[in-house]
């Protein structure tokens, strides 16, 4: 059993991190009080092939595997969890419809969303049906043009922001059965926008409400199959698990990170307070739970390469551990700094109040461990 990443993977790492130091962090509260992210910094990283990673090449992607993902994600989140998040939604979008989309649609939006000269966002959640996503409200109705979309979208990453919304809508009976999936361009007829919402953390990502009122999206724009919306929508929320798990574990070894600069520098009776025994130990237990989140997350990325049988219940497993894990640890990094930890200058309560929506978004920790129980009481029943 082979832990160690490949030269390849140790690149990619690098190249990630280096450029969320130079390009994100140094902008990351700018971006948080204009309460956007600069398209100029979005194309960056696309250029860098952050835009479509595990879209495949002959789609203009970059063609790496979803444990190569987590590691962009984790060295992105190291600078800024909120931008990094807000590529991994727009990476989760690009990989449905690379996966399932026509041809037509393959060629009209892969490209420029590999390039993130167009930007794309996952529209499930509604506001009546959140953790209940098969209940969603929202419907297509099929005319002799296309469909008719009527409904509303709530929490909504990039909301007004974004070139593409995949829209998880029904279009026939209720339940995950009746579930399809259109792609809607921006600038659609019936389109429009919540206000922007004013949230805890996640500042930078500008995020709305997004409605349809007789929004007229062609037929073409179906993604894959009527009916299956909610298999393909389950299926991308797999690797977007992981990407948000990576998100949140960069952003607490940011923190952590943070917090032993910080230890060598501050003194306190007389000597550093690095040298306190009690403060060590919370050091030791921080590194170790985010060493464990680490493998476990690079596992569950695996076996989603590998096509595992039991991929979703890792994915679930590892979302939900590596996320509460990482809001423990930059919580802890923060109480280190004491009264300085609650300062804007030291950049680790920015920290804290992004990862806190890591335990909400892409199905909630509660959801992840029905998703894991339910699996064992099946594999139970197989046996």
């Amino acid at each position: 059993m082979d832990f160690a990443l490949s030269e390849e993977q140790t690149l990619i790492f690098d190249m990630a991190r280096d450029f969320g130091r130079q390009a994100i962090a140094p902008n990351a509260y700018a971006w948080e009080k204009a309460g956007t992210i600069p398209r100029e910094m979005l194309r960056q990283a696309g250029e860098l092939g952050f835009g479509a990673i595990y879209v495949p090449e002959e789609y203009g992607g970059t063609g790496l595997t979803r444990l190569d993902a987590v590691l962009v994600f984790e060295a992105l989140a190291e600078a800024c969890p909120s931008v990094a998040a807000f590529i991994s939604i727009h990476n989760m979008c690009a990989g449905m419809i690379a996966a399932y989309g026509s041809e037509d649609l393959r060629a009209r939006y892969l490209a420029p969303l590999s390039t993130m000269e167009s930007i794309a966002s996952y529209c499930l959640t509604e506001p009546g049906s959140g953790s209940d996503a098969a209940a969603l409200r929202t419907r297509a109705t099929r005319t002799n043009e296309g469909y008719v979309l009527n409904g509303s979208k709530a929490f909504i990453s990039g909301g007004g922001y974004s070139d593409v919304y995949v829209v998880m809508c029904r279009t026939g009976e209720d339940g995950p059965k009746g579930i399809s999936t259109l792609v809607v361009e921006d600038g659609s007829e019936g389109l429009s926008f919540g206000a922007a919402e004013h949230k805890m953390g996640w500042k930078a990502q500008p995020t709305a409400q997004v409605q349809f009122d007789d929004c007229a999206v062609p037929a073409e724009n179906l993604l894959g199959e009527e009916g299956k919306g909610f298999a393909y929508a389950m299926k991308g929320l797999d690797g977007g698990r992981l990407n948000i798990a990576a998100c949140a574990l960069g952003g607490a070894q940011g923190a952590l990170t943070a917090a032993t600069r910080y230890m060598g520098e501050r003194k306190a009776f007389g000597k550093t307070i690095d040298q306190f025994q009690g403060l060590q130990f919370r050091l030791a237990d921080m590194e170790t739970e985010l060493q464990a989140a680490r493998v476990f997350l690079r596992q569950a990325a695996w076996k989603l390469d590998e096509g595992a049988g039991d991929a979703t219940k890792y994915c679930a497993m590892a979302k939900r551990f590596v996320t509460d894990t990482a809001f423990r640890v930059a919580n802890d990094a923060l109480q280190m700094l004491g009264g300085y930890g609650y300062l804007e200058d030291y950049g680790i309560e920015k920290i804290v109040r992004d990862l806190r929506v890591h335990q909400i978004l892409e199905g909630t920790n509660e959801i992840m461990r029905v998703i894991v129980a339910r699996a064992m009481l099946a594999e139970r029943d197989r046996s």
